[in-house]
């Protein structure tokens, strides 16, 4: 049973505590990085650990907040059972103990008081009844045991406790549910291990459901859903596989390119053919010797009578042989050494085939073998006089790419981050019917603590970054700037996906290390979330950016 009768209110009452340690670690942390009244950018990189601390602790009150939001959801909607409320002692209790006794940033890196510039006497906040009852008991043997018991009623293809979203958005979730359980799944491990294309007959009823044109507006041939519904289907989507979830990245990304930064004429050409799948996007922004440092990039387009030339290299270009036209960041400004001499191109090529999969003119390809993330395929490209159409400059002004790009950066991160929802939950559905059906010393499994443990923190996790990915969704639908919040949910559910993958393999065993079960896949594909859409570091980075400002 829960741990008291009115558990939301303890969990309230809870909150103040997170918060004012928060607020203390954000003060240590701007004194040590402060030159004067400003923030000083070698003070930041040299305190690095303390302020990609910061980041991960602001993370961790953000997400108990959204727990607390959650829970009063549910409980005025009376659907807060008695799962939900395990659910939320525990995040609560688990989650307190982390903030007082150091925060995993990874496996082998926490951070702690200490290390943000506080002594314990930061923690009087957390001598409050209300805190000290869900440290000692919020967490314990007894309430995970019981929540793997009530697991156990709902196994299989399901997430446990309720979500909270509205009745719109449920139909949207089981309608994409039943897809990615009947023509996804059965075929995912087997692309995989063929190091196989998504076959075109998915991506085309991918199309005929609308997943390319979700959040288009429908005055261009879009549904003009919410970024929640990208969010409930990427979230679905990826839990059939990674891969089949991130198809409709791209089509995110130049939509939400061309939307912000195009001319009338590019959104009535592009977004239309976008939404309806008859033109496939590539993203075509990292270089080889940049990575995350954009502005570095040199890629160069030359004037060529009204249209552009492209020379350099790009690499990390996921779809790229399939794709109709490539949202291509490249320098304008042959004198500009930074961010401002950047231009954004929608650049137009041929789609290729197994045996010439780059024929236009101008452009070659490599593949680029990977672990996971497989179904589209990573390619390093070279472009030699690769010539884009004048009237496909964005915005038809040089100079505006990076910021049109960063305009982007929020509902890729939110998507990321349902994506990674969609591999943790994976992990669990797989670790579970492991557990239910493999026998040990006479019993299933899931009978033993450290196993039903491993997979009741797996739910518990994976409906904490849940609630901070809809929050951050609901942020950029109402107009808000969401950067940090889009942020927090992606660096909270890269880890979590990657534990849950992690320990669902465990579950396994030997077998977890057999190619031939799908848990090695889930754990491969689980591992880029941590990198791609901005890496672990440079996200924590950007949120203590924000914080300290």
């Amino acid at each position: 049973m829960p741990l008291l009768d009115k558990l939301t209110d303890q969990t309230k009452a809870a909150l103040p505590a997170a918060q004012a340690l928060l607020q203390k670690a954000r003060e240590a942390v701007r004194a040590t990085t402060s030159a004067g009244e400003r923030i000083d950018a070698s003070l930041l990189e040299r305190h690095q650990h303390a302020v990609h601390g910061l980041a991960w602790m602001a993370t961790y009150v953000q997400a108990l907040e959204q727990m607390q939001a959650w829970a009063e959801r549910l409980q005025e909607a009376r659907k807060l059972g008695e799962m939900e409320s395990l659910i939320l002692q525990i995040a609560f209790g688990e989650y307190l103990h982390h903030l007082a006794g150091g925060i995993p940033m990874n496996q082998g890196e926490f951070v702690r008081l200490a290390d943000l510039g506080l002594g314990w006497d930061a923690l009087s906040g957390f001598q409050a009844p209300e805190v000290q009852a869900l440290m000692a008991r919020g967490n314990s043997a007894a309430a995970r045991a019981r929540l793997t018991a009530l697991m156990q009623d709902n196994a299989g293809h399901a997430t446990f406790g309720a979500t909270g979203l509205d009745d719109e958005l449920e139909m949207i979730r089981d309608q994409f549910r039943r897809y990615a359980d009947e023509r996804v799944a059965p075929h995912a491990h087997e692309w995989h291990l063929e190091d196989a294309l998504i076959p075109m007959e998915v991506i085309d009823e991918l199309a005929e459901m609308g997943v390319f044109g979700l959040t288009i507006p429908e005055q261009y041939g879009g549904f003009g859903l919410s970024k929640a519904a990208m969010v409930v289907v990427s979230e679905e989507l990826s839990r059939g596989y990674i891969g089949v979830g991130s198809l409709g990245t791209r089509s995110e990304i130049a939509a939400e390119l061309i939307l912000a930064g195009g001319t009338d004429a590019q959104k009535a050409h592009w977004l239309p053919r976008i939404a309806s799948g008859e033109i496939l996007p590539t993203a075509v922004f990292t270089e080889p010797n940049t990575g995350s440092d954009l502005g570095a990039l040199r890629t160069r387009a030359s004037r060529d009578g009204d249209d552009w030339l492209i020379t350099g290299n790009k690499t990390w270009i996921t779809h790229a042989a399939r794709a109709h036209v490539m949202t291509l960041l490249a320098r304008t400004d042959p004198e500009s050494t930074d961010w401002r001499g950047l231009s954004m191109f929608l650049a137009e090529k041929q789609p290729g085939d197994e045996a010439d999969p780059f024929p236009s003119p101008g452009m070659t390809g490599t593949e680029i073998g990977v672990l996971g993330y497989r179904g589209m395929k990573e390619y390093e490209l070279s472009f030699d006089g690769f010539r884009v159409a004048g009237e496909n400059l964005l915005g038809g002004t040089t100079g505006q790419g990076f910021k049109q790009l960063m305009q982007t950066f929020e509902a890729a991160r939110i998507q990321t981050a349902a994506r990674a929802i969609g591999v943790a939950q994976n992990a669990l559905e797989v670790g579970m019917q492991y557990a239910l059906e493999r026998r040990q010393f006479g019993k299933a499994l899931i009978e033993f603590p450290r196993v039903a443990d491993k997979l009741a923190m797996m739910a518990v996790e994976i409906m904490v970054a849940r609630q901070l990915t809809y929050f951050a969704a609901w942020e950029k639908d109402h107009d808000r700037r969401c950067d940090l919040e889009a942020g927090m949910a992606k660096l909270l559910g890269a880890r979590v996906a990657w534990a849950a993958a992690d320990n669902a393999l465990q579950i396994h065993g030997g077998n977890g290390f057999a190619l031939e079960y799908q848990i090695s896949r889930i754990l491969c594909d689980a591992r880029i979330l941590n990198i791609f859409e901005g890496a672990a570091e440079i996200q924590a980075q950007v949120i203590a950016r924000r914080l300290l400002a």
